[in-house]
């Protein structure tokens, strides 16, 4: 009795001595003066001074945020810079919470401070599930982001995150332009930095003040995001006191982190920092700010990039991040800048991408692809190689482990475009049975033209009246089956790679006969012709649980009619009639 009377005292002293650290929000007053602590330069954590101004209620489900104005001489020159997020904040030598947002464009050294009770509460605010809209609407070519995120408000009077300084090296410097608008809408400053292990970072301990960089790319070219530590727990980590990308559960590497200089700018001061060992790892990106473990890193994806111009090959080893909706779009960068650091993005280009993704206890998926034009060229193709994968890793709950991936990029100095002029059939009635001949004439990209003699024939079960035949580019056919991937939630990862690796190419011309009628599909595998018992069972109720579903055409068939050297553009349809 006496022992576990001992025992409970000593577990209530820890307590008591735990909830001294931190300064509770209900006891912050206007005009109490504190300290925070963030660094300037190198590894050094140095302090300067905070006045509280007050308490903002409510600005977000139950969150509040301490305003407060910075004093010293050196924030005096600097205001609130990107790659403060987290710094910590002292009243009465008790942690109180975490600098994390400003007022854009202000000229006084005004911040918003996260409470520290936020950012280490148990509940956390988890992010909607990702669907797959944004990739998907890449490959129908209207989208132009593969990141999913909403745009962060940028208005000068309104209270926002600071911006997180991301550092890119070994990238172009087109690719920052290319990409920086959807960087910076997610509340990100990208910069050109430098290479990731090539900052000498000190091994004192990780405490309340250091930069941390969570690491994304790593190897020939290097991604890596800066803040500071707000509050150390034994070894858990919080850090910067609003959300990174809004993740929500995540597996980054956390690494050292040392700051070049404190760059003071009118628009926007940053800390210019790089990166150093990994020290840990991220697990945590929500709404209050991050959580790491310090310890060992997460396993990254291994990339390569292969880049053949026109018989010279450059090569870049990478590592990327296995993250639902980060690893797509730093595919689509990294390969958009070994594009651009080797060919001119003004004139025409044709680029073929060769590779796969290795996935996990699935079959690979496929990311071949030809892009040909006037212009911008790198860009389009690099967005749509990524769609495909971005598609794959959001379009259900759990997205498959991307365990590699390879890509081979084969770039020319030419527009490669070749044109379907026109067909025609040499009869316009047939037979059910009998053959049915066609011609097409293709112009290639040198000017000369190509004729196509096809024959199909009709089967013996195919029903008299009205035919459509089609000679189509990849791209139109693909238009048919892409809104079929918005079901894709609802299917085995298994089934939605096979649709992914099924979808038409863009140097082939096709063949397809169809009717202008009400046909049936099951999941994403059309029914060309169900027998009428089959199609009363599934054009109901109860087969539309099971997957069944109308569409406005049946296709009776379609095949490949030749393979060019070229991208195939264009669309050809005859109509022909089969007789009684």
């Amino acid at each position: 009795m006496r022992c576990s009377l001992l025992i409970s005292l000593l577990f209530a002293a820890a307590a008591i001595a735990s909830g001294q650290d931190f300064y509770p929000l209900s006891e912050v007053r206007a005009g109490q003066q504190g300290v925070a602590r963030t660094v300037f330069q190198g590894t050094e954590i140095e302090e300067f001074g905070v006045e509280v101004l007050g308490v903002l209620e409510n600005v977000g489900p139950k969150q509040s945020l301490i305003i407060v104005r910075l004093s010293g001489e050196k924030v005096a020159k600097t205001g609130v810079m990107s790659g403060m997020s987290g710094s910590p904040v002292y009243i009465d030598g008790r942690l109180a919470g975490a600098i994390a947002f400003s007022f854009p464009f202000a000229t006084d050294p005004l911040a918003g401070v996260r409470p520290i009770e936020d950012m280490t509460a148990a509940a956390a605010t988890q992010p909607a599930a990702l669907d797959g809209s944004g990739p998907l609407l890449a490959l129908e070519g209207r989208g132009e982001s593969l990141l999913p995120y909403e745009p962060l408000s940028r208005s000068a009077d309104v209270l926002t995150p600071i911006a997180t300084p991301v550092s890119f090296g070994g990238f172009s410097a087109r690719t920052l332009d290319v990409f920086g608008d959807q960087l910076r809408a997610l509340g990100l400053r990208p910069m050109q930095g430098i290479g990731g292990g090539q900052v000498d970072t000190d091994t004192a301990p990780i405490e309340p003040g250091s930069m941390i960089a969570v690491g994304l790319i790593r190897g020939d070219m290097n991604v890596n995001a800066a803040g500071t530590v707000t509050y150390v727990d034994g070894e858990q980590i919080y850090a910067f006191g609003h959300p990174f990308l809004s993740s929500g559960p995540a597996r980054l590497p956390m690494m050292r982190s040392s700051v070049l200089a404190s760059v003071a700018s009118l628009q926007n001061s940053f800390k210019l920092a790089g990166s150093g060992g990994v020290v840990g790892s991220i697990n945590t990106d929500r709404s209050t700010g991050i959580i790491g473990t310090l310890g060992e890193s997460p396993e990254l994806t291994p990339f390569r990039i292969r880049v053949d111009s026109e018989g010279t090959e450059l090569a870049y080893d990478l590592e990327i991040v296995d993250d639902p909706a980060l690893t797509p779009f730093l595919v689509q960068i990294a390969s958009f800048s070994a594009i651009d650091a080797t060919e001119r993005q003004v004139g025409a280009l044709t680029i073929r991408f060769e590779g796969q993704a290795a996935l996990k206890g699935l079959p690979p998926l496929s990311l071949d692809g030809l892009f040909a034009g006037p212009s911008t060229v790198g860009q389009i193709a690099a967005l749509n190689m990524a769609a495909t994968l971005g598609f794959l890793m959001q379009a259900g709950p759990d997205p498959p482990q991307v365990e590699s991936i390879d890509l081979k990029i084969s770039v020319r100095q030419q527009d490669r475009r070749a044109t379907i002029v026109r067909a025609w059939a040499e009869k316009e009635r047939i037979k059910a049975g009998e053959s049915l001949q066609l011609n097409a004439v293709v112009r290639l990209p040198d000017g000369t033209e190509k004729l196509e003699h096809i024959s199909w024939q009709a089967p013996f079960s195919t029903a008299p009246g009205p035919l459509k035949v089609t000679l189509s580019d990849g791209s139109a056919l693909n238009m048919l089956d892409i809104p079929l991937l918005f079901e894709a939630s609802r299917l085995n990862p298994a089934r939605v790679v096979e649709s992914l690796n099924s979808l038409r190419q863009a140097d082939q011309l096709y063949l397809r006969v169809w009717r202008p009628q009400r046909g049936l599909r099951v999941e994403t595998a059309r029914l060309s012709s169900p027998p009428a018992s089959l199609r009363a069972i599934l054009d109901t109720p109860r087969g539309a649980a099971g997957g069944a579903s109308p569409e406005a055409s049946t296709t009776l068939h379609e095949s490949v009619v030749a393979t060019y050297d070229a991208v195939i553009e264009g669309q050809q349809t005859i109509e022909v009639t089969i007789s009684e």
